[in-house]
């Protein structure tokens, strides 16, 4: 097959995630659009606000030179995003819910601040906005997805991968992520990884390392999963493992197909929805989910 990345199968950390957990939820987030708009859907909660408004706090500091990227204070930059997601368009129920989010990005930044580390070192950038290759050009599956910080080691020439996290929990050692941002780093420049880390924002003041698989069998585990992702598509089977009735993963955005929910806005072309705080407890997510 000749290869063609508009009839290309994409896979992420989170369509991965997606399908394994639930390929139901799959469906609904990476496949299924709004009758109404042609956009894919999204629910919008408090976890998700705030992890999109630190990541592109943060993320704006790659392009401003070391020696001035900490001249102008991160919480006010913050203030300025957080517009973008104040009240129903960030999924806050009140102005004390929203607060408390508020609050917590506001003293996660000051972190920063005071312990920036591998931040205040050179940054690399690849030169894409969505970083992608060619998992397998035969089968017509892409890898891609966006890498929060790549610190450059001058002394190694080498690259360190740091994925921010502002959830409380910790990643398990069963993640997928860094191994896919290892295999895409990889791929899509030529300087060698070195390490790669989760830095929790909400209680740590220094990255944490993370052991990397070897890229080759993080490429052969992906392809496996690709196809079958591949596979799902082609015979449109999306089945939720717990049945009808739904998982925790799917039922929300069944709610919202089903008219329970209230749309509230757009982000990464996805028509963004809330739902009442009885329907279902929140799930934490990251702005990871407006990858595809």
């Amino acid at each position: 097959m000749a290869r063609d990345k508009y009839s290309a199968v994409w896979i992420s950390h989170s369509s991965i995630n997606d399908f394994l957990q639930c390929p139901r939820a799959y469906f609904l987030k990476n496949i299924y659009k709004d009758r109404s708009t042609g956009n894919k859907i999204q629910i919008i909660t408090p976890s998700l606000s705030l992890g999109s408004t630190i990541h592109e706090v943060i993320e704006s500091l790659s392009t401003i030179p070391t020696d001035t990227r900490f001249n102008n204070s991160l919480v006010l930059k913050f203030d300025q995003i957080w517009e973008n997601y104040s009240g129903k368009k960030g999924g806050f129920k009140d102005l004390a819910e929203e607060h408390k989010y508020k609050e917590r990005g506001k003293t996660m930044l000051r972190r920063v601040m005071d312990h920036p580390g591998p931040l205040s070192n050179l940054a690399v950038k690849i030169k894409e906005n969505l970083p992608y290759f060619w998992l397998s050009e035969e089968e017509n599956i892409i890898l891609c997805g966006k890498i929060d910080w790549l610190e450059y080691l001058k002394g190694e020439d080498s690259i360190h991968i740091i994925d921010f996290k502002t959830s409380k929990k910790e990643e398990t050692n069963e993640s997928l992520q860094l191994p896919i941002y290892h295999l895409l780093v990889a791929r899509c420049q030529k300087r060698p990884v070195s390490k790669a880390s989760y830095w929790y924002l909400d209680f740590s003041d220094t990255p944490k390392e993370q052991f990397l698989p070897d890229v080759l069998t993080t490429e052969s585990k992906l392809l496996e999963i690709g196809r079958k992702i591949k596979l799902a598509r082609k015979l449109e089977m999306f089945d939720c493992p717990d049945g009808r009735g739904g998982c925790p993963h799917c039922f929300q955005l069944e709610s919202i197909i089903r008219g329970a929910g209230e749309m509230v806005g757009e982000m990464g072309h996805r028509n963004t929805y809330i739902l009442e705080k009885e329907i279902i407890p929140e799930i934490e997510d990251t702005e990871d989910s407006f990858i595809i």
